[in-house]
C-alpha cells in the first residue's frame, strides 16, 4: 500500500491507511529508501523476522524519497507500506515515514543491507525499560573489514562523536549510527527540523539537550550490498555534521572563546596600560596594546553573539529553554543595558578630553605618541564597547517582543 507524503511542511494527498488497530502496534521500523532496489528485499525479510521471532507487533515503512528502480514494488510485494517522500533528503524522508508510523516505538535504518535488523529485539527492550532513545553502537557489536572507509573509522566517527560528547554532554558512543529506536512521544518533544543528513545528529542533540534517557546496544556494521557508490560524501558530510554540532552549541562557538578574548585582552592592556613592559629580548609598548584592547572587542562581540543566539534558538524553538539565561534578564532589561552603555560612553568621551587637554597643553603640537596613546587607545575601546552595548540592548529587546 503506498502513501503520498506531498511536501516537506507535511501537507499529505488522500491516504488510505491500513485497516488494524494502531494501539497494537509496537513498533514501527522505517528505512529511507532511494533506489535500494537491490538490498531493500533483504532489509524488510530481515525486519520482518526478528519482529516475528521476538513476538513484536510491529510494521514496516519504507519512506521512498524517489527511487526509479522499482524499490516501491518490491517494498509493496513483501506487504510493507510505502510512504512517497518528494522533498529529497536523508531527513526528508524519515520525517516523512515517522509521520505515518502507527507504532508507540520507532526504530529507523538504512536500506542498504548495512545493519542487522535481527537486532530489533535489543532496542525493543532497552525502550521498554524507559529509555526515550536508543542507539547502536557500531564500534561495540563490531565493524566488518571493509564495511566502513578508514578515514570514516578512525578519524571522522570518533572525533565527531567525541566532539559531540564533549559539547552536549552525550552518553553516546557512535554519534552517527544509522540503527536507532524512540519512543514516539520523545521524537515529537524533539522538534527535529534538518532535512539532510544533519537529521541524525540533530536527534541526539535534541535528546541530550532535553535530559531524556538515552540508553546504548551493540549492533554490527557489514559492507553494504550495493553494486553503486553510497550516497555520503566523506568531506562534505563530514563538515555538514561538524558545522551543525557547532552552531547547535552557541556555548562554545561564541561564548567560551569570547570570554577567552576578553580575559586575555584585559589582562595584557592593564600590564601594558601604565608603562612598556619587557618581555624577553622584546619590549611591548601601545601597538601591542591596541591588539589587547582589539581582543577586548572581539570578545564582546562574541558573548553578545551567544547571546543572541541562544535567545533566538529558545525563541524558535531550537533549544530548550535555559533557567539560567531566563533568571539572568529578569535583572538585565533595555534599562539596564543602556545605563551601562552609556556610562562606557561618558567614560570614553571624559577620557578623550582628558587626552585633547593634555595636547592642548603642548599647543596641539607633536605628542609623545607611548603617553598619548595610553589614554587614546582606552577612550575608543570605551566607546565602542559602550555604541555595542547600547545597540545589543535594543537588539535583544526586538528578539524578545516575539516571546513576551
Amino acid at each position: 500500500m503506498t502513501v503520498a507524503l506531498k511536501k516537506a511542511d507535511q501537507s499529505y494527498d488522500s491516504v488510505v491507511m491500513p485497516t488494524r488497530d494502531s494501539e497494537a502496534v509496537e513498533l514501527s521500523v522505517v528505512m529511507p529508501c532511494l533506489n535500494e532496489a537491490e538490498t531493500l528485499e533483504t532489509c524488510i525479510r530481515q525486519a520482518q523476522r526478528a519482529l516475528r521471532d521476538a513476538n513484536i507487533v510491529g510494521e514496516i515503512i519504507v519512506a521512498d524519497n524517489g527511487s526509479s528502480d522499482g524499490s516501491q514494488e518490491i517494498a509493496e510485494r513483501l506487504g510493507a507500506r510505502v510512504v512517497q517522500v518528494e522533498a529529497r533528503g536523508y531527513g526528508n524522508a524519515l520525517m516523512g515515514g515517522i509521520a505515518f508510523a502507527s507504532g508507540k516505538y520507532i526504530l529507523m535504518g538504512d536500506a542498504d543491507d548495512s545493519y542487522d535488523f535481527g537486532h530489533i529485539p535489543r532496542f525493543v527492550e532497552r525502550l521498554r525499560q524507559g529509555a526515550d532513545l536508543v542507539m547502536g553502537n557500531r564500534f561495540r557489536g563490531g565493524i566488518e573489514r571493509r564495511a566502513m572507509p578508514p578515514l570514516h573509522r578512525y578519524l571522522g566517527n570518533p572525533v565527531l562523536t567525541e566532539i559531540g560528547r564533549l559539547l552536549f554532554k552525550s552518553p553516546c558512543g557512535d554519534f552517527h549510527c544509522g540503527l536507532r529506536a524512540f519512543t514516539k512521544r520523545a521524537y515529537a518533544r524533539m522538534g527535529l527540523r534538518t532535512t539532510g543528513m544533519e537529521f541524525a545528529s540533530e536527534m541526539v542533540v535534541k535528546a541530550a539537550l532535553f535530559n531524556m534517557a538515552i540508553s546504548e546496544v551493540a549492533t554490527s556494521l557489514r559492507p553494504d550490498g550495493r553494486s553503486r557508490a553510497p550516497h555520503l560524501r566523506t568531506w562534505r558530510d563530514g563538515w555538514r555534521h561538524l558545522r551543525f554540532l557547532l552552531l547547535y552549541s552557541p556555548r562554545w562557538l561564541f561564548l567560551y572563546p569570547g570570554l577567552a578574548l576578553m580575559f586575555i585582552g584585559l589582562l595584557v592592556g592593564a600590564w601594558l596600560l601604565p608603562a612598556p613592559r619587557r618581555l624577553g629580548p622584546a619590549v611591548l609598548d601601545v601597538h601591542t596594546l591596541l591588539y589587547a584592547a582589539s581582543a577586548v572587542l572581539l570578545g564582546f562581540q562574541a558573548i553578545a553573539f551567544a547571546v543572541f543566539t541562544k535567545f533566538f534558538a529558545i525563541s524558535e524553538g531550537l533549544l530548550p529553554p535555559d533557567p539560567t539565561l531566563d533568571g539572568l534578564f529578569r535583572f538585565i532589561t533595555l534599562e539596564v543595558g543602556l545605563t551601562i552603555g552609556s556610562l562606557l560612553t561618558i567614560g570614553g568621551l571624559a577620557t578623550s578630553l582628558y587626552a585633547v587637554g593634555g595636547w592642548g597643553s603642548r599647543h596641539f603640537g607633536p605628542l609623545d605618541y607611548s603617553h598619548t596613546m595610553r589614554l587614546v587607545i582606552p577612550a575608543v575601546l570605551f566607546l565602542t564597547l559602550g555604541a555595542q552595548t547600547i545597540f545589543a540592548s535594543f537588539f535583544m529587546s526586538v528578539l524578545g517582543l516575539r516571546r513576551r
